[in-house]
């Protein structure tokens, strides 16, 4: 079995294929490709791989969002035709960073710790500046190894490629022989590693750390004390969310919600009042008060509220203290006249009697 249970790896291949590359020494790069894949640990959680072809222009020929098994990718790759004029390997190099290396495209978010890897592949001297771009790269955490065939310039390969340099460059005569570089790779790849192999113990993320490793926890959560498994973050402890009101705590992450009588405004983390005295949202049977994200109930002039406090009832306005007439009062649904007794009769203040 030429596969190894290699660490998971976000890999872009970058061929020159420009016109010093002939036809038959192209498929011998295609085929070097195919080989290489037999010896990766393919798969979407595991190692992914991309192929850009490059000469005057770049092309993308495939991403790492595309094909997840070796048979697809070896098919993919037997598709590549070369692109002739040109070798502007910088601008390779910069299409990698920029496209290739992408969430979009099919690379793995940082938190996930997975290593970029590019491999380019060329036979010739740069005609654009790479020095700059490869420092950029790898500063932006990418590795890159240089495979020299031929008349590849060495001091270029030394350029592109990372620390330490015995270890990332590398070259051979002929584009015939380039396979055999396929099992320094698979040592590169497959060197023992505890994390690869599956023999640690971590839940979540296995980290290597020389010869041994240490084990880590994806974004929102936190590795508990026997330093193996992981426990789900309190998102909502103070601090750490920035809702106005309520935190909802979810699996590690967390939402916003408001108290009763407010609602979410737009931003998903302030609160604002509802008008709970709207029409439909709330049951005074005459007069609503809002009062912050909550309402009382009052009543008409001439009417009380009710123990249940959302019902009026008229107020007797004849009853002792409410009116001013001197002998007799008739009470008018919310209003009230005066009469006297017999024998009197109504003053013209309507009140007293004679």
């Amino acid at each position: 079995d030429t596969a190894c249970k290699n660490r998971p790896l976000d890999l872009v291949f970058i061929v020159d294929s420009s016109r010093s590359v002939r036809p038959e020494e192209f498929e011998k790069v295609k085929t070097f490709l195919s080989e290489m894949i037999d010896t990766l640990d393919v798969g979407e959680r595991r190692t992914r791989v991309a192929v850009l072809n490059y000469a005057s222009t770049v092309k993308v020929e495939f991403p790492l969002r595309t094909h997840f098994d070796k048979a697809s990718l070896k098919e993919a790759v037997s598709r590549i035709e070369p692109l002739s004029a040109g070798t502007m390997t910088g601008l390779a190099i910069q299409t990698a960073v920029d496209t290739v290396f992408t969430e979009e495209m099919g690379t793995r978010p940082a938190t996930f710790n997975i290593p970029k890897v590019v491999i380019v592949v060329t036979d010739g001297r740069p005609q654009d500046q790479v020095q700059e771009v490869a420092a950029s790269a790898r500063t932006a955490g990418i590795e890159i190894y240089a495979v020299g065939v031929d008349r590849a310039d060495m001091q270029s390969l030394r350029i592109m490629a990372s620390e330490p340099l015995d270890e990332h460059v590398f070259y051979v005569e002929t584009y015939g022989v380039i396979e055999k570089l396929t099992s320094k790779f698979r040592e590169t790849f497959c060197a023992v590693n505890v994390c690869a192999l599956g023999t640690h113990d971590c839940e979540q993320v296995c980290v290597r750390n020389g010869r041994s490793y240490l084990c880590d926890c994806y974004e929102g959560y936190t590795l508990n004390p026997d330093k193996r498994t992981c426990s789900a973050m309190d998102t909502c402890a103070p601090g750490r969310h920035e809702c106005e009101q309520i935190c909802v705590s979810n699996n590690g992450s967390y939402s916003c919600d408001c108290y009763e009588g407010y609602t979410l405004n737009p931003d998903n983390k302030t609160c604002s009042a509802m008008d709970m005295c709207a029409p439909g949202r709330h049951d005074c049977a005459q007069v609503c008060l809002s009062n912050d994200g909550s309402y009382s109930c009052d009543c008409y002039e001439g009417y009380t509220l009710n123990p249940d406090k959302k019902t009026c009832s008229a107020v007797d306005m004849c009853a002792p203290g409410r009116h001013d007439c001197e002998q007799v009062c008739v009470r008018a649904d919310l209003f009230y006249s005066c009469d006297c007794y017999q024998g009197y009769t109504l003053n013209p203040d309507r009140k007293t009697c004679s």
